[in-house]
């Protein structure tokens, strides 16, 4: 912790009193633990060739800490102030890491079309790239419609983790259905807000170039 919130407090705290969070913060240690699950997930996930319900259940286990850490570290961060350069950079990398193990493992074991896996990954990994591309003209804030993409994905990929027969296995075609459709949906509306954000960041550094060259 790096002291009492700002909320906390009944105001803001000036910048100068905030002291800058160090490495092992409580949101920094989720993003690790999810880090972690990875390997243990596909071993689980693989074990006795892939099919076992039981290991499969064990999997799903795994499968779900880590989308829990997933609501809970980003929130902590931003509450508390405790945002760090390496949650930035791991924090974006753990979370495509499990749900890309998760899809990959789905694949190869023929419970999931590649052409899913592949459109998910594509997205996921496009958009992470994109952020980048245009981090020095400004952040794209997660969406409404990004937290419900997430959601239907790790709904719709724990489904499909779990060995499933009768109804419940004809229901998660359908959540995954919605999941691929919110995938490409929001996709392409982070395109839309990136190439907007590009254009309004070029222009006003054209217009500061200007004023320069006047004085």
């Amino acid at each position: 912790m790096t002291g009492i919130p700002a909320s906390a407090a009944g105001g803001h705290a000036p910048a100068s009193t905030m002291r800058p969070a160090g490495l092992w913060n409580i949101a920094n240690i989720l993003t690790m633990v999810r880090l972690l699950l990875v390997p243990g997930f596909v071993l689980l996930m693989l074990h006795g060739g892939g099919y076992d319900p039981a290991w499969r259940s064990f999997a799903w286990a795994a499968f779900a800490v880590a989308m829990i850490t997933d609501l809970f570290d980003g929130h902590l961060a931003r509450m508390y102030n405790l945002v760090t350069d390496f949650g930035k950079i791991a924090d974006p990398i753990a979370d495509k890491a499990i749900m890309g193990a998760a899809l990959i493992c789905l694949s190869s074991l023929h419970d999931l079309p590649w052409w899913v896996t592949g459109v998910i990954l594509f997205r996921e990994i496009g958009i992470t790239l994109m952020r980048f591309w245009v981090i020095r003209h400004g952040v794209i804030p997660a969406s409404r419609g990004g937290k419900m993409k997430m959601l239907a994905q790790g709904v719709a990929v724990g489904m499909y983790i779990l060995a499933l027969t009768g109804p419940l296995a004809t229901a998660r075609f359908w959540v995954m259905a919605v999941a691929v459709a919110l995938t490409v949906f929001t996709g392409l509306d982070y395109v839309r807000q990136a190439v907007v954000l590009r254009r309004a960041g070029l222009a006003a550094q054209l217009e500061r170039a200007g004023r320069d060259a006047v004085r």
